[in-house]
């Protein structure tokens, strides 16, 4: 019993004198300074732009054909009132078709852009696992101004700019 009490307190002694290796990082400025997500947002800023050029062009060609559309039915409306509506019914169904076509494509281009985004933070919190692992961290813990998980750590244990810094090297070897 006393050699299990005696094993009991080294191995407490033990544990208490192993030193803990921690850090932590500013999970804003590494998200928002890597530079492949600087690279997926020009991207997506890029598609964007082509997106309202597109969906520009396609309102004013419609705007034009209702143009002539509403002028048609007006000239119709005297003579064959029936036609006219018809006419009109027709612009209507093509205006909520093309409306339905274009915020499809806008939601999927959302859509697309936050896959590659939550694919840049997957790839993110990846490099930063494998980094404490191979570095020797038993914590590297996260921070940002609106969940400030880490109230206080010294700048020796900040691994902001050094992890931001082994990421975009990663990342500039690997394209």
């Amino acid at each position: 019993m006393k050699n299990i009490l005696y094993v009991a307190i080294a191995l407490i002694v033990f544990t208490s004198c192993q030193q803990q290796k921690i850090g932590f990082v500013d999970n804003g400025t590494v998200i928002n300074d890597f530079q492949e997500k600087k690279d997926v947002e020009a991207a997506f800023q890029l598609k964007q732009e082509a997106f309202a050029k597109r969906a520009d062009s396609i309102s004013q060609a419609f705007q034009a054909e209702a143009q002539k559309g509403q002028t048609e039915a007006q000239r119709l409306a005297r003579s064959n009132r029936k036609k006219a509506e018809e006419l009109m019914l027709g612009l209507q169904q093509k205006q909520q078709k093309l409306q339905q076509q274009m915020q499809g494509e806008e939601q999927a281009l959302r859509q697309s852009f936050q896959a590659e985004i939550d694919s840049v933070i997957s790839t993110v919190k990846t490099f930063v696992k494998d980094y404490g692992k191979t570095n020797g961290y038993t914590y590297i813990l996260g921070t940002s101004d609106a969940a400030a998980t880490v109230m206080y750590g010294t700048e020796e244990n900040n691994l902001t700019q050094t992890i931001l810094d082994a990421l975009n090297a990663n990342y500039k070897k690997a394209e």
